[in-house]
This record gives structure tokens, sequence and C-alpha cells, in this order.
């Protein structure tokens, strides 16, 4: 991969990584308009450390208190608000390791593909408008208890079909589920630590595995890139799903869907 390629890529990873949009979706398209190829693994490495450190830098004091107050909770029995939330965290994430490593391989097979990407985009962009209009009273994400959060989880799970979107999935049961738009977005944002982890060390693996040659350029200028990219994200998101709520994202998903669909039809 040249220099201006990862560039590229890892502004959208991103940008896109935690942004209610699909970033199978925007990868899809430099490969229909540039011809571009398989990114390979190093890359991988690269956007996913980069998303990784980005929200834990900046949810780097939430997570502190909530890993203190989850350690605390062991070791006393007691249970406090911040404790809660971790084992809340825990719980959502155990829907997307089961799918993840069950069904994996027929992901990657049957749906990687332009036309589930374009469906999906589509789709679930109508869902997330649906959830945002109808979203009344507000939760935050310390009254999500174990139901809404293995309910989200699914969720979460269910965006490993390409195009679908793991924020924008989560936030739209979050937000059907009653949370507030920043609390959604919050939640979905912690929810990705381990997750975000998880795919690191996953790829990280593969890489050691195949005995690929590891581009230390791409890994390195990919880390950086993507971090800046996502952290830049987090906090303007949450700045505009405030004032605007989920509209520009609903009508950005639609428009990119009917542009995948125009690679399909014509």
């Amino acid at each position: 991969m040249d220099t201006f390629q990862v560039i590229i890529l890892a502004l959208i990873q991103g940008l896109t990584e935690f942004l209610p949009i699909s970033s199978s979706a925007h990868l899809i398209l430099p490969a229909q308009l540039l011809d571009w190829q398989d990114q390979g693994l190093s890359f991988d490495v690269a956007v996913n450390t980069g998303s990784l450190l980005a929200v834990v830098m900046y949810f780097r004091k939430e997570l502190y208190s909530m890993f203190m107050a989850w350690t605390g909770s062991i070791a006393s029995g007691k249970q406090t608000q911040e404790s809660k939330l971790s084992w809340w965290i825990i719980l959502a994430t155990i829907p997307a390791v089961i799918v993840g490593f069950t069904a994996k391989g027929f992901i990657e097979t049957h749906l990687r593909n332009i036309e589930v990407i374009a469906a999906t985009t589509i789709i679930f962009g109508l869902l997330l408008w649906w959830a945002d209009r109808m979203q009344r009273q507000g939760f935050n994400e310390f009254q999500v208890g174990w139901k809404k959060a293995l309910v989200i989880g699914i969720a979460q799970a269910m965006a490993l079909i390409p195009g679908t979107s793991r924020s924008g999935a989560t936030i739209t049961a979050a937000l059907m589920l009653g949370l507030s738009r920043e609390a959604a977005a919050r939640f979905s944002f912690l929810m990705s630590v381990p997750v975000s982890l998880g795919a690191a060390i996953l790829v990280t693996k593969d890489l050691i595995s195949s005995g690929q040659a590891i581009d230390y350029q791409a890994l390195g200028l990919g880390i950086v890139v993507s971090f800046i990219a996502a952290y830049v994200c987090i906090h303007y998101f949450l700045k505009i799903i405030s004032k605007m709520g989920m509209t520009p994202f609903v009508i950005y998903r639609l428009a990119l869907g009917a542009i995948l669909c125009g690679f399909i039809f014509l």
C-alpha cells in the first residue's frame, strides 16, 4: 500500500468506526472507484489499534473509574453504579463474541458483498431514524440494567453483518429501549472497548501466524491517522447528536445506500 492509500483508508476507518454510518460501506467505495485491492493484515492491525486507543483515551476517566469499581466489587461484593455499568458492558460483549467465533467464516464468505452492504446500509438507516423519532424516556447509561444491556449486545452481534454499523446498531437498540441520545452513544462507545481490543488481538495473531512481511510504515501511519480521526469523530459526534439528533446520519446512510445501489444496477 502506498502512503496516500494508507492515509485515505485510515481516515475512512477512523471517521466511520464510531459514526452510525457503516465503515464497511465506505471502505468498499475506494475498491469500486479506484480499484484498490485488499488492505492487508498490517493495515487491519493499524486501524483496529488506532480506534481502540482513541476511545480509551477519550473515555479514560470513565474507564478508570469503571475498572476500579469493577475490581472493587469482585473483592468486596458491593456494587456501585460504575461497577454495575462495567458488568453490563461485559454482558453486552458476549453475543458478539459468540457470533464472531461461530459465524465469522460464513459472514466473510457469503455476506461481505456490495448487495448486502447496500441493503443493510438503507434498512438500518431507516431503523435508526425510527428509533430516534420514537425516543422519549431519556434514561442514562447507569440505568440500563442487565436485560437492556443484553439486548444492546445482541444488536452489536448483528452488526457483524457488513454495512450494518456497530455504533448504528447499538445506538438504535439503546434508543428503542429508552436511553437518551447522548447516553446511547456513550454506552455504545464504552461497549466498543472490549470489542476493539478483541479485534486488535485477533488480527495481530492472524498477522503473526500468516508469515506475511509486516509493513511497518503502513502500520505506524495507519495507527496515527485512525487514532486522530476516531478521537475527533467521537468528540464532535457527541456534540452533534445533542443538537441535531440522528437525522443527518440517517440522510447520509440513505444517500450512501443509493450510491451503492447505483453500482449494482447501473
